[in-house]
């Protein structure tokens, strides 16, 4: 059951946890060329502290070691 004001489709476009930052991380992905690790990282990093907490700082782990992984 949804909750009274909520709007799906506002969710998938613009989620909360992406909208309150001054820059959406899509955005500044995209315009800083980065590339798929990176942007996870990006976006992990950036909504930790209001979706998923620590569980999307570990994320944000994982995509650097699969980065260095690549690297090296």
């Amino acid at each position: 059951m949804l909750k009274k004001g909520f709007n799906m489709a506002d969710n998938i476009k613009e989620p909360a946890h992406y909208i309150a930052n001054k820059i959406e991380p899509i955005d500044f992905i995209i315009e800083n060329n980065f590339n798929f690790c990176e942007g996870n990282v990006i976006k992990y990093i950036s909504r930790y502290k209001r979706k998923n907490g620590i569980e999307d700082l570990k994320k944000a782990r994982q995509y650097i070691d699969f980065f260095d992984q690549k690297r090296s």
